[in-house]
This record gives C-alpha cells, structure tokens and sequence, in this order.
C-alpha cells in the first residue's frame, strides 16, 4: 500500500541549554611537572561492573603506594555526590560553593584515598524524563536538556573533558578511566565525549570487560570487535571477563575463539564478588533485580519511584541486621505489615508525586500513618510529604504545581541556585553528629518548620540551624539532607525511636573494610603488574 500524501515536518529541536561564554576548559597547575599514566576500561554494555571494577582497581595500586585518580567523562546518574571544588564564582564570604559529580566516582576516589572533585566527572546527566536530563558540566547545572539535542551539543564539552583528564594527570602516577554503557555504540562515535573517541583525542589504551553472569560473553566481545575501525581495534591491549562462578576451565575455549575471533589477549577472570552488595550502586539498574528483604524485626518499605535519587541513603538501614527493607516495585502495595515507610529522594518530584498516585502508594502511605505507622522523607520525598510543590519556573519539567500528601504542614518551590552541601553538625534534638550533605533547588516554608526534625549546630552548644520538620504527633517526618543514616549514632537512635534494636554497626568502617577486600579479591584474580605496564 503506497501513500501520495506529504510526510508532516519534523518538529524543530527544543533548543538546547545556552553554553556559557565562559564555558570551562581547566588546565593542568602552573609549574605541574607530572603526567600520570592512563588506562581506560570499557565495556561491553551497561551495568558489566566497570564501576566496581574501577573502585578496586583504584584501592589496589593505592595500596601499592601509586598516587591513583579515577575519571569518567560522562555519567549518566541521578545518584550525585558533592565534590570539593567547583568552576562556580567565589561566595560573598570568600569561600566557594562545592561541585557535584556521580556517585561512582565519588566512590572510587574514596578507594584512591581522595576527596572527590569535579575533574573526576566533568560531565553529569541526571535523567528527569524518559528522553531528556539535567546537564551538570564541571560540577555546575548548565540547563535541562533533550537527548537528542544534548547529542547535538555535547562535542562542545570535548575541551573541558580533555583539561579535566590532564589537570588529574598532573597531580597522579595513575589515571583509570572508566567508558561509558558500550564502547562499541559506533552511531554515537562522532559525538562522543566519553569512549573510543575519547581514547582517541587523549592517547589512551583500552581494556575491554565483559560480565559472563548475564551470557552471551562470546557474541559481545567479538561483535565489539566487528563493529570497531580498525584504528580503535589497535588500541584495545586485551579483555578481562567478570562475575564468573564455577569451573572456568569450562569456559576456557571460549576465550580461545574470542582470541582467534579478535587478537584481543584474553588478560584474565574476575570472579563473582560478594562483598559487591556492600558497597553504593552507581545507579537505579540495581533496584530493577528485586531482592529478597531481610528478617529483621523493623519493617522498612520504600517505593521505587521512576526517578529516584540518591536512593543509597538507605544502604546503611539495609546493612542492619535488625532491620528489613523491601524496595516496592511498581504494580505492588506497600506492604501492610511496614513500620516505616521511607520516601527517597527524586529529580522529578512532582512527576513521581504523580508515579506514587498512578500506583495507588498515595492510599497506602495515608492508610499506614492513620494504623499509626511512621513515615520518612528525605529531600524530594521530604517535598512530597508537604501541601503542594511548586514549579513555576519549568525546572523539572512542565511549569505548575501539584498537591503533595499533606502530612506536613509546609509548601515547597522549586528554584533558585542549586544548593551544595557537605555536613558535619551536631543535632541537638538527637543528641548525636550528624554527616551528611545537601542537594537540591527547592526551597520550603510553612508552619510545619516550627516543629524542626533536626536542631544543627557545629558544636554542641553552638548557634542552631532548624532542619526539616515533624508532624504533631511525631509520625512524619523528612529533611533535606542525605546520608543522615550513615552516622551510626543517629542511626542507632532512629531505629530506637522506631521501635527496633540497632547493632553495633560501623558502617563507614565497612565501606573501607570491603574496598580494601575488593582490592584483595582483583589481586588473587589478576595479574596487576601487567594491566599496570599497558598504562601509558
């Protein structure tokens, strides 16, 4: 069947977020005599653990005495971490706002014993709908941006990519970056800032990794191989296979036809880790495998929103053995046997706040504090415990405002600058420390704050700063700042007030103890010495 009729023009492009006319492109310190050594690791695909195996890699040759850094051009990633530094112009004070980058590589700098700093993630998308994502450039928001105009753009974000690798490079022995999803996505080779284009404009050798847990190791790595020119094929020194259980004789032969297949050298076996469970998830995919709860007697449930963020605040909940927390998937209720439920953070509040009503978890968080359950949020699940958010500048999305719970007696506007927070107070109301940090645009107001959750101060004793808010008889409760449960004495202290018992958990101390068993784990597995020497 033939049509004569005219196809309907295409819609133009939304237009993309201006790039500043100071747009960053850092350089190495004057007088830097140092230029580390690099190797990347890309993958196959998404999600084959390039990140964990980045993180220990780092913790290794740290514990080997090597000045290590980790790098990824572009992350795509609503879990964010506050950074140290930032392009941002000097505070009224003198000081100067902090940076964000992901997550992951705020990880992997904790391996390398660093603090974590822009360089080490210049380029940040945060998705806020299913085609389109807040674009962070060197710790800064630069706008909000659809993918197929930020596909346009992003060669322009080459430069600050490049400076960002070489100013890591002259303070290091070693630099191991880390690919993005596939590196054979060739379509996207041209606009590429973060593969094999990459390794192109900055000379680097390529180890590919395949994950073996999830099959069809063979076709992944010689299909990459067959989709590659042949000038990136050069670069490739090897492939590594991860996350293989059993005998791997079995599988030898396999790596033999790759081999035949490629002339890629096979370098080594990565075998499954436990202690990966352990550790913060780079991002959402995690929750998509449902796990099975704990047995502990505090029954914790948290609704898997759709653009959840930040969602490893409740990494340190889960790592109690007293405590149990389900993760609700779409299409089931929040259990009625819960105790607490916790709303996490979001980069799409109010179309989460529409999510939690598409599923019905709306009837069920308001049934559960009327049987006299608890309720927490934290930062956008802070939000949408309140009367209504407001976005009237677009932030998040399309202008307007949508009705919160209304558990909280309190309102929220998303806008204004980002705010960027480390933390390290003390809460009066508590009576513990609390670490932590802030990350968000929205600003809140309302009778509700009269009833503060926290009480921050820098000493005990010190002026306060109110944050957050309780309700009157003390169910509901959420604040802006993540990582509260991190501290094990606040912690410890909510659980009580919870009704459950917390161990004597130290679990920053158990974040350390499994990189440190990571870096053992890719020591027995690998031959370091030789993924060292392809460095150059």
């Amino acid at each position: 069947m033939t049509h004569d009729s005219p196809r309907a023009p295409a819609k133009p492009l939304p237009k993309a977020p201006e790039l500043p006319d100071d747009l960053p492109i850092p350089q190495p310190p004057p007088g830097a005599t140092k230029r580390a050594r690099a190797l990347m690791i890309q993958g196959t695909s998404s999600d084959v653990g390039k990140s964990l195996l980045v993180a220990g890699l780092c913790r290794a040759y740290q514990r080997r005495g090597l000045a290590v850094r980790p790098f990824k051009a572009q992350n795509m990633s609503n879990n964010a971490a506050v950074a140290v530094d930032s392009d941002a112009p000097p505070n009224p004070d003198g000081t100067y706002p902090h940076g964000e980058i992901g997550r992951a590589q705020a990880l992997q700098a904790r391996a390398c014993r660093m603090p974590p700093s822009i360089d080490m993630n210049p380029v940040l998308l945060k998705p806020q709908t299913e085609i389109g994502a807040q674009v962070v450039l060197r710790g800064r928001v630069l706008g909000n941006c659809p993918a197929r105009v930020y596909h346009k753009m992003r060669h322009a974000l080459m430069p600050s990519v490049l400076g960002s690798l070489e100013r890591l490079r002259a303070d290091a022995d070693l630099v191991i970056v880390e690919g993005a999803g596939s590196g054979a996505e060739v379509y996207l080779r041209d606009s590429d800032i973060t593969n094999m284009r990459l390794a192109e404009k900055a000379d680097l050798p390529v180890v590919f990794l395949s994950d073996i847990d999830r099959g069809g190791t063979m076709g992944a790595l010689v299909g990459s191989h067959a989709l590659l020119r042949p000038e990136d094929n050069a670069r490739v020194k090897g492939y590594l296979i991860n996350k293989f259980r059993g005998d791997f004789t079995i599988f030898e032969p396999a790596c033999e036809t790759i081999t035949a297949h490629t002339g890629w050298p096979f370098l080594g076996v990565v075998r499954w880790f436990e202690g990966g469970a352990r550790l913060p998830a780079e991002d959402s995919l995690a929750l998509e495998r449902p796990a099975e709860p704990g047995a502990g007697n505090l029954r914790i449930a948290v609704p898997r929103l759709s653009r959840i963020a930040n969602f490893d605040d409740i990494d340190p909940l889960a790592a109690e053995p007293g405590v149990s927390v389900s993760w609700v998937q779409p299409g089931s209720p929040i259990p009625k046997d819960t105790d607490v439920v916790i709303l996490p953070g979001s980069k799409a509040t109010r179309s989460d706040l529409d999510v939690m009503r598409r599923e019905g978890w709306d009837v069920d968080i308001l049934a559960h504090v009327r049987q006299g359950g608890q309720v927490v949020g934290l930062c956008a699940g802070y939000q949408m415990l309140g009367r209504v958010v407001r976005d009237p500048q677009g932030i998040e999305g399309p202008p307007g405002e949508t009705p919160g719970l209304g558990l909280l007696d309190i309102e929220t506007e998303i806008g204004g600058d980002k705010r960027l927070i480390d933390l390290a107070l003390n809460d009066a109301n508590s009576g513990c420390p609390i670490t932590g940090y802030e990350m968000h645009m929205g600003r809140t107001t309302g009778a509700g704050l009269e009833r503060p959750w926290l009480r921050l101060s820098d000493t005990p004793g010190g002026p306060v700063r109110e944050e957050g808010a309780v309700s009157a008889d003390g169910c509901v409760m959420g604040a802006y700042i993540h990582g509260l449960f991190g501290g094990d004495a606040f912690r410890a202290h909510w659980i009580a007030r919870m009704g459950g018992e917390a161990a004597r958990l130290n679990y920053e101390g158990r974040v350390e103890q499994t990189l440190d068993e990571l870096a053992a784990h890719l020591e027995s597995h690998l031959d370091l010495d030789a993924l060292l020497a392809l460095a150059t």
